[in-house]
């Protein structure tokens, strides 16, 4: 009886196959959550086919999806389901796919130079299932590519879709690494790339010299942003520059600060200047309307 109960007891305990995971897709590797049927579990950067909203295409699992990867996905959960596991048959066929991407490019290509066009084509995706191919472009102006489009549709027999992307889309499908030596952000785990501004880098000291600060795409580097937010609420906890402050030293003025030391450097009678722990000051005897770092 009692290794009955025990035989229950693991049954009911036993884990449960996950159901939903985070899936990464696409040339330009869009993260959503996809549904999988058990039996089996699947393991991280299983390459799987999936069923999304463009289509059928190849994918690559991350994670199981859980609250916590939902918080990072956002609205883009239930991007579609696993239809199964990929095969060596789905791999010989990712790479002759591979092949046809890079003709369908150089026509394309071609036809842009034979129209005129005055766009900038910057790769080819294939989808897996054949549903379509969608060519990536950049331009500085409208385009009316219709009858780029029909000779396409003509030449490849399937769906055409033009897409237009930016300079920092651009850097995110063609780039490599960056300077830190490590694969470029926007190519990894950013899914969206959100503006960054020079007054950033200025409230983390950082060097004001674009060649040091941009990254492969020509903008300021998407990394100033992972620590903004921080120096900016250390920033606010300290005295403001230019303000009046008393300490155990004095009363003297605010003219810098070291905002993730959490000090400021202020300047006493006779020029001296200390740098000065923020909870050694005493009073705010007045400070600036607005708190911005030297």
């Amino acid at each position: 009886m009692s290794e009955e109960l025990s035989a229950d007891a693991d049954v009911a305990v036993a884990p449960q196959p996950h159901r939903h995971y985070v899936v990464r897709y696409g040339l330009t590797r869009l993260v959503g959550e996809f549904t999988w049927k058990p039996p089996q579990p699947l393991r991280r950067l299983a390459s799987v086919i999936c069923r999304t909203e463009r289509g059928i295409e190849w994918g690559s699992v991350l994670c199981p999806a859980t609250e916590r990867t939902r918080s990072f996905l956002g609205k883009s959960a239930e991007s579609g389901r696993i239809l199964r596991l990929a095969t060596p048959d789905d791999e010989a066929q990712r790479d002759a796919l591979a092949q046809l991407e890079r003709e369908a490019f150089t026509g394309c290509q071609q036809m842009i130079h034979e129209r005129g066009l005055p766009m900038q084509l910057v790769d080819a995706e294939h989808l897996f299932g054949g549903d379509r191919i969608v060519f990536y472009y950049i331009s500085e102006q409208r385009v009316d590519f219709r009858e780029l489009v029909k000779a396409l549709a003509k030449v490849h027999k399937t769906r055409i879709e033009m897409r237009q992307i930016g300079i920092r889309d651009e850097a995110k499908l063609l780039a490599d690494y960056g300077d830190c030596g490590q694969p470029v952000c926007c190519n990894t785990h950013l899914r969206e790339m959100p503006p960054v501004s020079m007054k950033m880098a200025k409230l983390q000291k950082a060097t004001l010299d674009p060649a040091k600060i941009s990254g492969r795409c020509g903008r300021l580097k998407c990394c100033l942003r992972y620590e903004y937010d921080t120096y900016e609420a250390f920033r606010r906890e300290l005295p403001a520059v230019g303000s009046t402050v008393v300490t155990r030293q004095g009363t003297g003025r605010v003219i810098g600060q070291e905002i993730l030391a959490r000090k400021v450097v202020v300047v006493y009678e006779g020029h001296r200047q200390v740098l000065t722990d923020a909870r050694d000051v005493l009073t705010v005897v007045s400070s600036k309307s607005s708190n911005t770092s030297a």
